[in-house]
């Protein structure tokens, strides 16, 4: 909303003193060619921006926020915790619970670690992985972003393709070089980097369900396929779950498909709204941890008790009011009413869902791995799409290849002025 507003004024004075006058690339909202509003407050469903612009907002803080903003239980279990301290630095009980649940909850974890963010706890997952292996190459995916880890900013998804930047400035050749990016949903190509080099390769990292270049699916068998030859050659599987845990389903992607990782990258959902981040998998596996194994990790602030205790509240309140079921529900009367007004606009596009995460590709072909999302993304016609929604009310991510996120506190009401807006921009023609 640029111009005189007092978002407008906020950003340049942002500029001013902070790189792009943000602290997350895709917040610039370079990629819709416009400037990012500035938030007052955030209930429920709604966010209020500093100029009195009230917004129904589907982008949820980027997945954590999936009871809504400010929900009762988490603002009352964070109030309780600060009255005892903020930070220790010493173990809290909070960690002991949290890493209980996450051990009942998520199939494949058997230990697990906390740390504060989801980049830290993919970082630490190909540490361990490469430190239990004894070997240094990791195969990753196009389009599966696993945050700014260095030697996993190849072909990565998220911000790095909003920016035009899948490789980062001041990465390494050589760190690069032990990264093998592969295209998803492609088996042929995994069995020949196998074929390759299988006594170099450590571990396979993945979204279960990349949602970092639009949102797409594996197909029917891939992820078997990927626990089979993994386990073939003596190399872990590393499910990247900080978006789908705890959001696509209890267990997440893994509980969904069957499919059990030898390691989990958690964060998002599991901290309620704060920095958090956790690494879980295999006893074996995570005992070579310190302080009782040679792979060394650690952060001053890890197992925060204000994280936990918001976390904890979340998922007790989503376990509590069957939110998985609730979240599939209005998923499905969100994605019906989509299609309908599709339908009615003679839109053939491609529209992907699962549970309450969901993406719109401006196009009829099939999305399934980076190089079809990067097709269907079509700039101009997001760019329309975005703002024309943005003016009316409705705030979707500002960028193609993001994930749209539902939450509990989206009612009929809201889905129905949502659908009602995009069926509106779909009349007038501007996509």
């Amino acid at each position: 909303m640029p111009g005189n507003s007092l978002s407008s004024k906020l950003y340049q004075s942002a500029c001013e003193i902070i790189p792009g006058g943000v602290n997350s690339p895709v917040r610039a909202f370079r990629n819709v060619d416009g400037e990012p509003f500035f938030v007052r407050a955030a209930k429920g469903c709604r966010l209020w921006d500093v100029d009195g612009n009230e917004l129904i907002d589907y982008v949820g803080t980027w997945g954590p926020a999936i009871l809504g903003h400010a929900p009762i239980p988490i603002i009352e279990a964070v109030s309780e915790a600060a009255k005892r301290g903020v930070s220790f630095g010493t173990p809290n009980p909070f960690e002991i619970e949290m890493a209980r649940l996450i051990v009942d909850w998520v199939p494949s974890v058997e230990k697990v670690r906390m740390v504060n963010s989801g980049t830290e706890a993919t970082m630490s997952a190909i540490r361990l992985a490469r430190g239990f292996t004894g070997r240094d190459k990791v195969i990753k995916f196009a389009g599966c972003y696993h945050g700014h880890v260095d030697s996993l900013l190849v072909a990565a998804g998220s911000g790095a393709l909003t920016h035009g930047e899948p490789d980062s400035a001041g990465v390494p050749a050589a760190f690069a070089a032990e990264t093998i990016a592969l295209p998803f949903n492609d088996t042929e190509s995994v069995e020949q980097a196998f074929a390759a080099g299988k006594e170099d390769i450590a571990a396979v990292i993945l979204e279960p369900i990349p949602a970092n270049a639009g949102l797409f699916f594996p197909r029917d068998g891939y992820l078997e396929f990927l626990r089979e030859i993994t386990k073939k050659h003596g190399a872990l599987l590393i499910f990247d779950e900080v978006m789908t845990g705890f959001r696509v389903a209890r267990g997440g992607a893994q509980q969904l498909y069957g499919v059990m990782p030898d390691l989990t990258a958690l964060g998002k959902v599991i901290g309620g709204g704060l920095p958090v981040g956790a690494f879980g998998g295999r006893a074996d596996i995570m005992d070579q941890l310190a302080p009782d194994g040679p792979v060394y990790q650690a952060g001053t602030l890890s197992g925060n008790p204000l994280a936990m205790a918001a976390g904890l509240a979340q998922l007790r309140e989503m376990e509590k009011h069957r939110g998985w079921q609730r979240l599939e529900e209005i998923g499905a009367t969100f994605e019906s009413g989509i299609r309908r007004v599709m339908a009615q606009a003679g839109r053939d596009y491609t529209f992907h869902r699962v549970g309450s995460m969901f993406c719109l590709f401006f196009t009829g072909d099939a999305v399934f791995d980076l190089d079809s999302a990067k097709a269907a993304a079509q700039g101009d016609a997001f760019k329309s799409f975005f703002h024309a929604c943005l003016e009316r009310g409705i705030f979707f991510a500002p960028s193609p290849y993001e994930t749209g996120f539902l939450c509990m506190a989206h009612a009929e009401e809201d889905i129905a002025r949502t659908v009602e807006v995009i069926g509106e921009v779909f009349a007038e023609g501007r996509v």
